[in-house]
């Protein structure tokens, strides 16, 4: 080969060589990055272009798919009731992307996940249209709509989550005010957008996109305080329910000069542990806090599931008790003020780990996904997450508990009817110095009369409009709590 052909062979071997790094560089290195562009519009088209698959209630879909009336994108969602089942669902959207279930478990609805492999290539061998696979949730249609009406018909903000106790299933997770992700599903630059536009919070104060159940932390009030007895027997400081405390009144919390109140004239001086919860000592749960110390009140928290986001599998906000507090901010936060805050979630795990005989269960929404034609693909199985209480203490605070709905100020929250029921009021201070409308709260369960108990719930109510001294929650957040435990229990029994 003479010279110049020689030089032209190098050459060309060195392009087809540059093709070649660069073809596996796109097909390789860059592929994710590329599928995943924002202009990549090849992805987007392929993701609308077959019906989504559905999130199923009670085996019927709160979702479905149209087909798009403009636009390149074939398919777009439609929801049921879709104000009332956003919280679970979340939304997804042509225009806005997607989240929650419809986000996490993307793959399984357009029917792309890997592990719809197998059903993919008969599929494609017969013929057929790609088809999404399902995601069967555990939440239960009537105890979700007594939540939503129940906060609707209060008319604030606020918040429901029920959860079956002996498996962490959620039954109920609702979130007023709330919104219809149909309403910018589509891809239209003026119907679509200006929906999406209305609803941020920086253009609707009421903020109908939070999910209050999940996202949203509070202050707990005195609904803690069954945390703060969860430790007191945990420790050993009193053993039983009825055993008179130590605790002075007026109490001056240590290291300052101020006096812990109590709410109205209530018998609370060297009252036992029952009387305290059911008439709501904080003089009684404040003392005990501080005489346990900050560590141990921090411990038992952390138990309930304090401090640690939780995954149902849509994350909710981390709980917060603090560390390094010293006596009297310890007795403070033991009555559910100062820096403690919590998620509705949160204070439903509370209330279900004392159903529970002391065992916690980690809170899930999604029971199976499936494939398109119903096959399981993947199964949740009940996971324990802790054991804040021993099964003798847990049944010691569900007789207290029992007190406050039978005699104290639980009393809207009785059902009756061979079902025995256990709560925890609270009204928690809002805003600089208490100047705004408190928060509103009841944690519970239900045991029915062979000693199951099926529901344990969590309510919070926001109410900026209310009389201020109408505000309990025992007279808001408790009617609520008995309504979601109802259709529970007749879903459960058919009675």
């Amino acid at each position: 080969m003479n010279k110049p052909l020689r030089r032209i062979a190098i050459f060309c071997g060195l392009l087809v060589m540059a093709l070649l790094i660069r073809d596996n560089w796109l097909q390789y290195v860059k592929a994710d990055a590329l599928r995943t562009d924002k202009d990549n519009r090849r992805v987007a088209i392929e993701r609308y272009a077959n019906p989504r698959g559905d999130i199923i209630v009670d085996g019927d879909p709160i979702t479905g798919s149209v087909e798009s009336k403009s636009g390149d994108f074939k398919y777009k969602r439609t929801y049921k009731n879709g104000p009332m089942w956003a919280p679970v669902t979340g939304y997804s959207s042509q225009a806005f992307d997607s989240s929650q279930l419809e986000k996490i478990n993307d793959g399984i609805l357009t029917g792309t996940d890997d592990r719809l492999f197998f059903r993919n290539t008969l599929d494609m061998i017969t013929g057929k249209q790609r088809q999404g696979g399902n995601v069967v949730t555990t939440l239960n249609a009537a105890a979700q709509k007594a939540a939503y009406d129940g906060l609707k018909t209060q008319g604030g903000k606020g918040a429901v989550v029920a959860l079956e106790p002996s498996t962490g299933k959620i039954l109920a997770l609702a979130s007023y005010p709330s919104y219809d992700p149909s309403s910018f599903a589509g891809n239209s630059t003026d119907v679509d957008s200006k929906n999406w536009t209305k609803l941020q919070k920086k253009n609707n104060p009421a903020d109908p996109m939070l999910n209050r159940a999940l996202r949203e932390t509070y202050p707990p009030g005195s609904t803690f305080k069954v945390v703060t007895a969860a430790a007191a027997l945990e420790n050993g400081l009193y053993k039983s329910a009825d055993e008179n405390t130590d605790s002075p009144l007026p109490y001056i919390m240590k290291g300052t000069t101020t006096e812990l109140k109590n709410e109205g004239n209530i018998p609370c001086k060297n009252a036992n542990m029952r009387e305290a919860l059911r008439v709501s000592c904080n003089t009684v749960f404040g003392k005990i806090g501080a005489d346990l110390g900050n560590d141990k009140m921090l411990a038992e928290a952390k138990k309930f599931g304090f401090d640690s986001e939780q995954f149902t599998p849509v994350r909710a906000n981390a709980s917060v008790f603090s560390k390094d507090m010293n006596s009297s901010q310890t007795a403070l936060s033991s009555i559910g003020q100062y820096n403690t805050a919590a998620t509705p979630l949160q204070m439903a795990m509370v209330a279900s780990a004392v159903a529970n005989d002391g065992k916690l269960m980690k809170p899930y929404m999604v029971d199976e996904l499936q494939s398109s034609n119903v096959d399981p693909v993947a199964k949740t199985e009940p996971q324990e997450l802790s054991q804040p209480l021993t099964p003798t203490n847990a049944q010691i605070l569900q007789s207290m508990m029992e007190t406050v709905v039978k005699s104290g100020t639980g009393q809207k929250a009785q059902i009756g009817g061979g079902v025995t029921v256990g709560g925890k009021t609270g009204t928690a201070q809002h805003g600089v110095a208490n100047s705004a409308n408190p928060y509103a709260w009841f944690i519970s369960y239900a045991k029915l009369s062979d000693g199951s108990s099926p529901v344990a719930v969590a309510v919070v109510i926001e109410d900026e409009s209310a009389n201020r001294d109408d505000i309990s929650g025992g007279g808001l957040a408790a009617p609520i709590a008995k309504s979601v435990m109802q259709a529970v229990i007749k879903t459960k029994t058919g009675s």
